[in-house]
């Protein structure tokens, strides 16, 4: 099962935490058109490179599937980003 919500929170440089929710789902209906062309600048990829096509997509669906649950959680100074996947 694909990811349903990406979590971002950002530390503001006054010390206070900006939490924002990330539907995946309506985001990628918006951004449908792009990703139509993604697949398709990838196929092109995959034949220049000799890659199985549905190895390739195989791969990426496997590793969506493991995102979730995972956090990334950047800082620098006094800068600071934490993303979860749920």
């Amino acid at each position: 099962m694909i990811p349903q919500l990406v979590t971002v929170r950002y530390r503001r440089t006054d010390g206070r935490w900006l939490r924002l929710y990330i539907p995946v789902v309506p985001v990628l209906l918006v951004l449908s058109p792009l990703l139509l062309l993604i697949v398709l600048a990838g196929l092109v990829a995959c034949l220049i490179f000799r890659i199985e096509p549905l190895g390739a997509l195989r791969g990426v669906g496997q590793l969506l599937c493991a995102l979730r649950g995972a956090r990334f959680e950047l800082e620098d100074g006094r800068t600071a980003v934490l993303v979860s996947v749920s």
